[in-house]
């Protein structure tokens, strides 16, 4: 922040709300809006030109979904603070967003006078959650820990070390038989990120369907 302006940047795909989003935050007095984006890759792209303190990122955009844009700013812009605001209040999209680096989660069913105090909070480096993201988040941590899989996935990564670990554990689940959704829960990520691994291991290991990929990470286990 400079001078206590706190620079913002919506990405929303749905222009209504972005349009509404700009509109609400740019009444405040310390807020200036310095980019809208369509979509994740745009925001990301933007991010790097205009250094926002904060990023009101939606979940669920084309191209590059929320949770990979916010990993991606994580790297890139690290200075800016991810604020999610989107209508997925599910353990998978929450979680998913917190590891990948969000400071706070809200819904878009959040009031201005919360919205302000959560672009302000995440601001001055605070995490924030909105009430059913925080009993979420809270279930979440007291169930127990998802399986491991260490035979396939070390099998996986010891055979295709391009993979990072993350595209070595969905794939090795994918070879155990197990859907998008189904890695997406025992993972705790969101399915958008699922497929944005699956097609990464496509690219990587020059296939074009799921069962060459599973094929390969079978053969990687003999």
């Amino acid at each position: 922040m400079t001078d206590g302006t706190i620079r913002v940047l919506v990405a929303d795909d749905q222009a209504i709300i972005r349009d509404g989003l700009v509109t609400v935050l740019g009444l405040l007095p310390d807020v200036v809006i310095v980019g809208e984006a369509a979509d994740g890759r745009e925001a990301v792209a933007l991010a790097v030109q205009e250094h926002p303190d904060v990023v009101l990122m939606d979940l669920r955009m084309p191209v590059l979904d929320g949770v990979a844009a916010t990993a991606q700013l994580r790297a890139d812009v690290p200075d800016a603070a991810v604020l999610v605001l989107t209508t997925y209040a599910d353990d998978d999209s929450i979680l998913a967003a917190l590891r990948a680096g969000a400071k706070g989660y809200l819904t878009k069913d959040a009031g201005r006078a919360e919205l302000a105090a959560a672009v302000r909070a995440v601001a001055r480096g605070q995490s924030i959650l909105g009430a059913e993201a925080r009993e979420l988040v809270m279930g979440a941590l007291a169930a127990p820990p998802p399986e491991a899989h260490p035979t396939t996935t070390d099998a996986v990564t010891r055979r295709y070390p391009e993979l990072t670990a993350r595209e070595a554990e969905v794939l090795a689940l994918a070879a155990d038989g197990l859907g998008n959704r189904e890695i997406a829960e025992r993972l705790y990520i969101g399915v958008s990120t699922v497929k944005t691994h699956i097609n990464a291991i496509f690219a990587k290991l020059g296939v074009r369907t799921r069962e060459e990929a599973v094929a390969l990470a079978r053969d990687a286990v003999g």
